[in-house]
């Protein structure tokens, strides 16, 4: 049964964010057990998710400018996790792809953070779980654009 919201936007978002913070920087020490910072993981999972993106495209992306991220492409490169490789089709654009190495680690990244989550919910009753699940959608939402 769909209920009305008692409390205000301000009054959940007050509750909410402590919540979403403490589960932010545990999934970032899961990350950070990798060797390789938060920050550098979602790079490489924008690399993953749209392979040849370029260093501006993807800068465009995490809503920072080219040469601000271009010395974390600089490390994740040098690092070997990803590299850059000119288009054959246009010999001046770069893009970026994982290695076989980047690969693996954001595979082992998403399955750490994957794990923690899970032993987290694991813990939880069966309602507590339910009532996550039914928030799923809600909270996807919240990322989206808006107009």
């Amino acid at each position: 049964m769909i209920r009305e919201a008692t409390r205000s936007p301000l009054e959940i978002a007050g509750e909410l964010r402590p919540a979403l913070l403490r589960l932010a920087r545990n999934l970032r020490r899961e990350t950070d057990a990798l060797g390789v910072t938060s920050h550098q993981a979602t790079l490489l999972a924008l690399v993953d998710a749209q392979p040849g993106l370029s260093l501006r495209e993807l800068a465009d992306a995490e809503g920072i400018s080219a040469p601000s991220l271009s010395g974390h492409v600089d490390r994740l490169e040098t690092a070997g996790l990803l590299r850059r490789v000119r288009s054959q089709d246009d010999r001046r654009r770069v893009g970026l792809e994982l290695t076989l190495d980047g690969r693996a680690i954001l595979k082992r990244v998403r399955a750490r953070r994957t794990t923690w989550l899970a032993d987290r919910l694991a813990h939880l009753s069966d309602e507590d779980r339910e009532r996550v699940e039914a928030a799923l959608p809600a909270l996807r939402r919240m990322l989206e654009p808006r107009p």
